[in-house]
């Protein structure tokens, strides 16, 4: 596996990654709380901007 396939992560993973439905991770990306990149129809959400949103979250709890 390369560096940057590692980087990029599957929805399901990202599901998991925050123990969340599909419907709630779509819902997240569709109002730009979690960034992702589109290529053809594969979506994936950069593991960085996972990081974030989880950052934002605990900030926002604080």
């Amino acid at each position: 596996m390369t560096t940057a396939t590692a980087e990029l992560l599957t929805v399901p993973e990202v599901m998991a990654r925050l123990k969340l439905g599909r419907s709630k991770i779509y819902d997240l990306i569709r109002s730009k709380r979690l960034v992702s990149i589109k290529e053809g129809r594969c979506r994936r959400i950069p593991e960085v901007a996972l990081q974030d949103y989880i950052r934002d979250r605990i900030e926002e709890a604080a």
